[in-house]
């Protein structure tokens, strides 16, 4: 059955090729991006293509956007712009992190009382949030991006219970380390305001980390299946190997000393 779909972050990485694919296969798409030019090139894609998109702007940051875009009654709600600020806990500027939890949380948040209403008036609905493996463990030196995913792991557990007496579904999708060029951009960010010689702690090379970055279209697969989907399970986490680490570290929570 065809669904009306919204979209954040459609203008690359996973949110793009969910879109995309997912008009492709029928289902009426609203895909938002940023900026207007970014607007404007995802609705040229789509044309090539020869699928039938509708694309919006929204920033984040722009309540003008949030408030049109939540004029859109879609049957799925799927939350996946995000932004990635590197950069130790002690030495991020405090408008970094304000930024990284105005987009990545409040901004989706202030969409989702928006839209989510409307789904629990009709008692039908779905809002698929995308977290990452960073809302289960922690990466050094991107603590504030893992702190917006935990941040977006509490709310939409709450928000599962919450709804789910009025028909609404919740879920999240969990990538790992994939080459969409969002964790290289997201490596690079810090060159905008760090200093070595006045860090706390010194910023590594992240090269290393970077070289074997998995195909997107794995997890962009799966979140094409999920998000029309009736039934999946609540966190949908790819690579499948990843899934073990990401155990492995809950445990190991438990168990380590300081």
């Amino acid at each position: 059955m065809s669904k009306k779909i919204l979209i954040t972050g459609a203008s690359s990485g996973f949110g793009r090729g969910a879109a995309i694919e997912l008009a492709r296969r029928g289902h009426e798409v609203v895909a938002t991006a940023e900026t207007w030019p970014q607007v404007r090139s995802l609705r040229a894609d789509a044309a090539s293509a020869g699928i039938k998109l509708e694309v919006i702007k929204l920033n984040l940051l722009d309540s003008i956007d949030i408030a049109h875009a939540a004029g859109c009654d879609p049957d799925v709600l799927v939350l996946n712009a995000g932004i990635m600020e590197s950069g130790s806990v002690v030495d991020i500027p405090m408008e970094r992190v304000r930024e990284s939890f105005e987009i990545n949380v409040f901004g989706h948040m202030q969409l989702v009382q928006g839209i989510v209403p409307k789904m629990a008036a009709r008692k039908s609905g779905k809002v698929v949030w995308t977290s990452s493996m960073g809302g289960i463990l922690v990466i050094p030196f991107v603590g504030v991006y893992c702190a917006t995913k935990h941040a977006i792991e509490g709310i939409a557990g709450a928000m599962k219970a919450e709804l789910e007496p009025y028909g609404v579904k919740v879920a999240t999708v969990n990538p790992g380390l994939f080459g969409t060029g969002f964790n290289d951009t997201g490596a690079e960010s810090h060159v905008q305001w760090y200093q070595a010689e006045r860090a706390v702690v010194p910023i590594p090379d992240f090269g290393s980390a970077l070289a074997d970055q998995s195909d997107p279209k794995d997890m962009i697969d799966a979140m094409v299946e999920i998000i029309p989907a009736e039934e999946h399970l609540y966190r949908t986490m790819r690579p499948m190997g990843t899934i073990a680490v990401a155990k492995q570290w809950q445990e190991m929570e438990w168990t380590q000393n300081v």
